[in-house]
């Protein structure tokens, strides 16, 4: 059986005030051409000027990433045909990159980072419909980018997807990139190939800008059917570079792929190698923020499962929620399960961030305890949690309302046989061997109380009202 083996380059635009080599500040959104200069139109005499601020944000991702820094770095010249980088190369690193084999886990899984690179984008070509010809803006020309490429270690279009939103929550932590797809501050391309029966690499296409995790999923989940399918048939994959329809979900060919030998790098004449000096270095491990992984980490030994504390860690709105809860006492995997299912479904359902909703940290934990004490069932609060999360003190809607649980098994008793006596035929069935057809009773009993009996109390009545 062939398995995928998958590698992602991905471009994070990093959040500094002004360009990679010049002094242009960024401003996305504004009009077209208006933040430009010489140096970055490539007009002649103009010359570049490493932006101390980017450098600093690619090293500490490589940091952050377990990246190994080397003593000194240099940027190279990649020549490359680019319609909307006015002086047609790219000013980017070739064999000095800021970082090499880092890693970023995915549960037990370790996906290896080859490198970490330092480069200026180009500008954006824009092609109105209905027009003869394609105009260019070059505001985001020489933005600088950090590069990430990692070993083929991914196996599924699902992984990749998972490594890019780990990808994208470390680098919103350590504030180096607002890493938002849909403003074009994150992209990736893909390469995907199929291992033999022999575990080897087979032939590896490269899929290019992807400018969503939802795109990524989605190019790689046709390419690896379309080459498991030439593979079948004997045929032979040839390497190129793709590119990826929104529309139609499928790939399609734009060239055949470049050799490293193509981009003719060689050292950028106008910027001088220099050394990352270890003290500078110590400076910026000692501004490091709590990353991710070791957040789930620690609220792993607060008692949550793993699986369930990095869904939590890697994302940064419920993460510090989260925190604050814990602050209550409140059992910390129920706190997690609610935030993980419930209060994560309801923010999806309705298209809303967790910000924009009335719920408090203090709310949930209170919602938490009165399940977790039998004051309530599950059902109510399930039932309550959109009214808690515009703000409600759950504890007061219980009351109120007269929610709490009914524990009572005498009155329970008389409500169970009366149920019983009015469903002859499902007692029939049940005691026929058609034991789930006593959900339909369980039910009938839930509904009496609006929720509030316990079911597995209401379930054992039932079981000793039939059996008798």
């Amino acid at each position: 059986m062939v398995r995928p083996a998958i590698g992602l380059e991905v471009h994070l635009h990093l959040k500094t005030r002004t360009k990679m080599f010049c002094g242009c500040e960024l401003a996305y959104g504004d009009a077209p051409n208006t933040h430009v200069c010489p140096v970055c139109l490539g007009l002649p005499g103009s010359l570049p000027v490493a932006n101390r601020e980017a450098v600093e944000k690619g090293l500490l991702l490589a940091l952050a990433l377990g990246c190994a820094i080397p003593e000194r770095t240099q940027f190279h010249r990649k020549n490359y045909f680019y319609p909307d980088l006015p002086k047609n190369y790219q000013i980017s690193q070739y064999d000095r990159p800021i970082g090499t084999n880092g890693a970023l886990l995915l549960g037990e899984k370790r996906v290896r980072i080859r490198r970490i690179h330092l480069e200026e984008d180009a500008g954006k070509s824009l092609h109105p419909e209905g027009a003869d010809a394609t105009l260019v803006d070059l505001n985001r020309a020489g933005a600088p980018l950090v590069e990430l490429v990692t070993e083929p270690d991914l196996e599924s279009p699902e992984e990749a997807r998972e490594f890019l939103r780990r990808l994208q929550a470390v680098a919103r932590t350590l504030g180096v990139s607002d890493a938002s797809p849909e403003e074009g501050k994150m992209r990736a391309d893909v390469n995907v190939s199929l291992r033999g029966p022999d575990g080897k690499l087979g032939t590896k296409v490269e899929i290019k800008n992807l400018n969503s995790f939802k795109s990524v999923q989605r190019a790689l989940e046709y390419e690896i059917e379309r080459q498991r399918k030439i593979l079948e048939r004997g045929g032979v994959v040839e390497q190129a570079t793709l590119g990826f329809d929104e529309k139609s979900g499928k790939t399609f060919v734009m060239r055949t792929k470049e050799t490293e030998s193509d981009y003719r790098y060689f050292p950028e004449p106008d910027l001088v190698p220099f050394a990352i000096a270890r003290d500078w270095l110590e400076a910026l491990k000692a501004q490091m923020p709590e990353l991710p992984a070791e957040r789930a980490d620690r609220y792993v030994a607060a008692g949550v499962r793993r699986y369930d504390a990095e869904i939590l860690a890697y994302d940064l709105e419920l993460a510090p929620f989260f925190d604050e809860a814990l602050k209550t006492g409140a059992d910390p995997q129920k706190l997690a399960n609610w935030l993980n299912a419930d209060v994560k479904g309801y923010l999806t359902q309705r298209g809303v961030a967790l910000s924009a909703t009335g719920l408090t940290p203090e709310n949930l934990a209170r919602l938490v305890r009165l399940v977790e004490s039998g004051t309530i069932t599950g059902r109510v609060a399930k039932e309550i949690l959109p009214e808690v999360m515009e703000g409600a003190d759950p504890e007061r809607i219980v009351e109120e309302r007269g929610l709490k649980a009914v524990t009572d098994e005498g009155a329970l008793r008389e409500l169970v046989a009366k149920v019983v006596a009015e469903n002859p035929k499902v007692v029939e069935q049940i005691k026929a061997g058609k034991t789930k057809a006593i959900n339909a009773l369980l039910g009938q009993v839930m509904k009496a109380t609006r929720g509030t009996a316990p079911p597995d109390l209401v379930r054992r009545l039932l079981e000793e009202a039939i059996g008798g």
